[in-house]
């Protein structure tokens, strides 16, 4: 399994490329400069491993939620670099790649979305596959929705910048904390395999990123 997968869902810009379960990656604190270093980054990996695009497997992204200009970003490479490869894509969430990164069976993934909000999602590993307690969203930090019991990794850099606000939320639920975490190219790539081991990638036209806010302002006028 070969897999070129990528991230610019926040100030980081990570790729990884991952051949039958050893990854090698790429990361950089890009502030605004994704659009510049995304694709140097990718095809540097491929040059070290030696190989093609159209001799992968898979593309895989981080879908997002996150940064709307970095979610756009990634999209649109993926999108550009599997039609003229030919191979399949796979979108994967920011969150639940934070969830992964924490290396925690339960996990409260949280980022923060700017504006006083946060996105956030729970999950729970159960036989070896990650379950989507809640769903991705978007709040303010004080209505995160409750988790059921303890034994929760808070992950994510909501955790930082709302530091109070989520430990009092989640006081008694938290068993650690991992504010550090990002959504990374790494495990994006290590999400995406068994996918596309299944067959569930698509054609490069589906591809498309998760925008929580735009969903929260489509509920919002609904009302």
């Amino acid at each position: 399994m070969k897999i070129l997968a990528f991230d610019t869902s926040t100030e980081y810009c990570t790729a990884a490329l991952l051949i039958d379960g050893a990854v090698q990656v790429r990361e950089v604190h890009a502030g605004q400069t994704h659009s510049q270093l995304l694709l140097p980054m990718c095809q540097d990996l491929l040059a070290e491993a030696g190989f093609a695009l159209n001799q992968l497997d898979g593309i895989a992204f981080g879908a997002g939620p996150g940064s709307f200009t970095g979610l756009r970003i990634a999209c649109a490479v993926a999108q550009g670099l599997a039609l003229g490869a030919d191979v399949p894509v796979y979108g994967v969430s920011s969150l639940l790649a934070l969830a992964e990164a924490s290396a925690a069976p339960r996990v409260i993934a949280c980022l923060d979305a700017r504006m006083g909000e946060v996105y956030h999602a729970v999950y729970e590993r159960v036989a070896g596959d990650w379950h989507e307690v809640s769903a991705p969203l978007l709040s303010a930090p004080e209505q995160v929705p409750p988790v059921p019991g303890s034994g929760w990794c808070g992950s994510g850099s909501g955790f930082r910048v709302y530091a109070a606000v989520m430990q009092a939320r989640y006081e008694a639920a938290l068993s650690q904390l991992r504010a550090d975490l990002y959504p990374h190219a790494r495990e994006i790539a290590v999400l995406a395999a068994p996918r596309f081991a299944a067959g569930e990638g698509m054609v490069a036209e589906l591809a498309a990123p998760l925008y929580v806010r735009d969903k929260v302002a489509l509920k919002t006028c609904e009302r």
